[in-house]
């Protein structure tokens, strides 16, 4: 069983979120079908037209949208002058009820990757009421452990592109908080200096990937390239905005991101996601399984399951997961919930 055909939007728009923002969505398959909303990674990548092809057509009633910045929404993170205060991730739970609200939708399964994933965990944690399933990959949950997994722990696995990245923060800011000195420099007025930043950052993101493919074609688009790259250091460097209530807090001195604790919000209240069934879908080469984070989170959830996947990294793509998301969704469209585990 693989991805269902390809399929285009019966309906799309741009909705205003305030502050000067638009959100651009489309909605896929059945009108009258199963809602459910999609959340893409980055923070700042963008929808794909591939995330449609894991809900059936005739089931689903499928919602995508481009977070604040990136994408079609408006203004994208790659313009200078884009005001990035206005895009935390309080901000982004609340576009996400704004556009809910807009499309008339009473309750929706929530599917995520990546980032999504970490930005679904925690609208399911603030909005339990109207998330029927949580189908989840390549999973993240915005911890400040991750983001210094991310940028300096996997530094001893990939020594050489390590020291190419670090060496593009002035010297006094190498041993700190590596995120949000590059946040500083593609905040810089000067243009080199962010472009040099930009390319910095996406390089080191596809050195430290654990499992082909290793390139990434997007990355070549300069304006994709700087709206990433802006977007993922301005969250990684205020511990994604998480703070106390998804409220979000400023980076600490030395240190990668804003909680305070190790587990980060996501994992402290992995209680919050009582009642709420969800399949977790992780490769088993991905960096973040490191810490051992998706296995923690499996555990103080549980009416989740876990399904690792051998041989695959951070990539959703891989069609042995793509197989696996599109069962959990068709099983979700039948209202059939995975059986809870026994745990010891």
């Amino acid at each position: 069983m693989g991805v269902y055909p390809e399929i285009e939007p019966y309906d799309h728009g741009m909705l205003d979120v305030g502050d000067g923002n638009r959100i651009h969505w489309e909605t896929c398959g059945n009108p009258e079908g199963k809602p459910a909303v999609v959340l893409h990674g980055g923070p700042g990548s963008g929808k794909s037209p591939a995330f449609r092809r894991c809900f059936d057509p005739a089931a689903y009633r499928i919602v995508l949208f481009d977070q604040r910045g990136c994408g079609r929404s408006t203004p994208h993170a790659s313009a200078y002058d884009t005001d990035m205060s206005v895009n935390t991730t309080a901000h982004l739970l609340a576009d996400l009820e704004r556009l809910r609200g807009h499309l008339g939708i009473e309750r929706w399964l929530v599917w995520g990757v990546s980032w999504g994933s970490a930005l679904g965990l925690r609208y399911a944690q603030t909005h339990p009421g109207v998330v029927t399933e949580l189908v989840l990959t390549a999973v993240a949950t915005g911890s400040d452990p991750e983001v210094t997994l991310l940028t300096r722990g996997l530094g001893k696995l990939f020594p050489a592109a390590f020291e190419e990245f670090r060496a593009l923060v002035p010297e006094g800011e190498r041993d700190g908080n590596l995120a949000a000195a590059y946040n500083r420099l593609l905040e810089s007025p000067d243009p080199e200096t962010r472009e040099r930043a930009a390319r910095a950052w996406t390089d080191w993101e596809t050195a430290i990937a654990s499992a082909p493919p290793r390139s990434v074609p997007r990355y070549e688009d300069p304006v994709f390239r700087m709206g990433f790259a802006r977007t993922v250091t301005h969250y990684w460097a205020n511990g994604h905005f998480f703070g106390e209530g998804g409220e979000g807090g400023e980076g600490g001195e030395g240190g990668e991101g804003g909680e305070s604790g190790e587990e980060g919000v996501v994992l402290r209240d992995a209680h919050l996601l009582a009642g709420i069934p969800g399949t977790l879908v992780q490769g088993a080469l991905d960096p973040g399984n490191l810490l051992g984070t998706v296995w923690r989170l499996h555990h103080a959830w549980p009416e989740s399951e876990l399904l690792m996947v051998d041989d695959v990294g951070h990539n959703a793509g891989a069609p042995s997961m793509a197989e696996l998301l599109v069962a959990a969704t068709d099983r979700y469209a039948r209202g059939e919930h995975a059986k809870a585990p026994e745990f010891e």
